[in-house]
């Protein structure tokens, strides 16, 4: 492969990669559930500030990222159980809620650790192709895409739960009727959502300066992932963040990064103008 290649290919895993990491949480809590979580953000700032808290105790960095994840999804738990639950099939109400949660932790955080910027570094330094150098955690957290969208699959497809789950998220009065926990499964899938947004900032935290408003970075990539995967997120959101990559990395590379963000937002318009039920109502039809 030459270098060149292996640039264009770089580029794109980069983008594909922060687009599933941001947005894998996101296709359960909102796709799945139809919860708008504004609070989003603030999951994935805790788990890069609990990475860097635990890694500056001296934790290596992998247990430290998935103690993070861990933190968030129990957190989650907490969260659905005390505030959301109490507004499911009441959408505006649920984004008013997480929005109030977004702005208190936010806040919070602010006064407890102040606007001082923190980081730990990037490891696992870089490698050279011909006259171009790459990050290697960078391909690192390409393959944490991949294994995260290959984890979804099989729990949301292949397993009791995820039967359960699904069977839930549609219709949670018959789910119930025939025997089916739905509360502790709300909280298990709100957690699960959660504790992917903790992981997301765990594994970006070596990348990035950090500081209490970071979510906001991740939240407008991670919503247009999800509105334009369509309803089938688990179908959807893999091709939704390939589209995406590849629209911002060929407008990144000949016009920058604002017009590349500019870009795909204009992409997302379109796309839900053409087909307002997203890409994965494609793919379900040409499945039959």
């Amino acid at each position: 492969m030459s270098a060149e290649l292996f640039s264009v290919f770089y580029q794109f895993a980069d983008v594909f990669a922060f687009l599933i990491l941001s947005a894998a949480g996101l296709a359960i809590v909102f796709g799945m559930m139809g919860v708008i979580n504004m609070a989003h953000g603030e999951f994935i700032m805790c788990g890069a500030y609990v990475t860097v808290g635990l890694v500056n105790l001296g934790v290596p960095l992998p247990i430290a990222q998935i103690l993070a994840a861990l933190t968030a999804g129990i957190i989650g738990v907490a969260v659905e159980f005390l505030i959301v639950r109490r507004f499911y099939k009441r959408p505006l109400d649920s984004l008013l809620a997480t929005w109030g949660l977004s702005l208190i932790v936010t806040q919070s955080m602010l006064l407890i650790v102040g606007s001082a910027v923190r980081g730990i570094g990037t490891p696992e330094g870089s490698f050279a192709i011909g006259e171009y150098t790459f990050s290697t955690y960078r391909l690192i957290l390409f393959g944490c895409a991949v294994a995260v969208l290959a984890g979804l699959y099989i729990i949301f497809m292949k397993t009791r739960f995820g039967v359960i789950a699904r069977a839930t998220m549609q219709n949670a009065a018959m789910a119930k009727a025939l025997g089916a926990r739905t509360g502790r499964i709300y909280s298990i899938s709100f957690g699960i959502g959660t504790a992917l947004a903790g992981l997301c900032g765990a594994l970006y935290a070596p990348t990035m300066t950090l500081i209490p408003t970071m979510g906001a970075t991740f939240v407008v990539e991670s919503f247009v992932t999800v509105v334009i995967g369509g309803a089938n997120v688990l179908l959807g959101t893999a091709p939704a963040a390939v589209f995406l990559a590849m629209i911002r990395m060929a407008l990144n590379a000949s016009y920058g990064q604002i017009i590349g963000q500019i870009g795909m937002l204009v992409a997302v318009i379109l796309i839900v103008r053409v087909l307002p039920e997203g890409l994965s109502s494609v793919l379900v039809r040409r499945g039959r």
